[in-house]
Formats: structure tokens, C-alpha cells, sequence
């Protein structure tokens, strides 16, 4: 059974970097792609950027284009996301997930397992 295990959150200033890092286990790893999503409070779960496992082709969100970079390492089947510039609009709890097979969306929904999330907080 493959877990998501996420971690890397924490406080940061406004204009501050936090690295965030997903890291799957299991013996038995399937992935088309995977993302990270992010939920702040009385808003619906959104995405943030996503990753294609085999090609490394991305997608970002418009909100986070050139301030964020999603990327992965395949022999420690983690992916990880850079964020730079953060805003304090960008606190959330931070969720990476997973994408057995192919579906031409990025809707949560369409992601089957994920992780436990990690906070965010940017203070100004």
C-alpha cells in the first residue's frame, strides 16, 4: 500500500522560501503524476502545480507561475515544491497527491491518494 508522506511546511515571512517535500512508500509504486494542492480555511481544496512522474512535464496555476517550482526525484520517488516569493495569500494547508493513470484534468477529484497535509504560514 503506498503512503504520502509530506513535509517541509512552516512559518515564513512574506517574501520568504520554504521548500515542501512528498515522499511515497510502498513497495509497489504506480504513478502517472502527481501534485501539490492546497486548502486555506472556508476555501475548497485548489491546485497548485503538477508533475508528470515519467516525462516531468508541468502545470502550474496561474497564481504561482514563476514563483513556484514543482519537481521530482524518481529513485526516491519524492516530489517536491519550491516556493519562492511567498505571499500571504499563499497560506494553506499544503497536499500532494497522486494520479494512478492518465484523465485529462487536474480536478482533486481525479487524484486517488493522498497525503496528510503540511502547513503554511506566512506572516507579513
Amino acid at each position: 500500500q503506498v503512503q504520502l508522506v509530506e513535509s517541509g511546511g512552516g512559518l515564513v515571512q512574506a517574501g520568504g522560501s520554504l521548500r515542501l517535500s512528498c515522499a511515497a512508500s510502498g513497495r509497489t509504486f504506480s504513478c502517472y503524476s502527481m501534485g501539490w494542492f492546497r486548502q486555506a480555511p472556508g476555501k475548497v481544496r485548489e491546485v497548485v502545480a503538477v508533475i508528470n512522474w515519467s516525462a516531468g512535464n508541468t502545470y502550474y496555476a496561474d497564481f504561482v507561475k514563476g514563483r513556484f517550482t514543482i519537481s521530482r526525484d524518481k529513485a526516491k520517488k519524492t516530489v517536491y515544491l519550491q516556493m519562492n516569493s511567498l505571499k500571504r495569500e499563499d497560506a494553506a494547508v499544503y497536499y500532494c497527491a497522486l494520479k494512478k493513470y492518465y484523465s485529462p484534468t487536474y480536478y482533486p477529484p481525479s487524484f486517488g491518494l493522498w497525503g496528510q497535509g503540511t502547513q503554511v504560514t506566512v506572516s507579513s
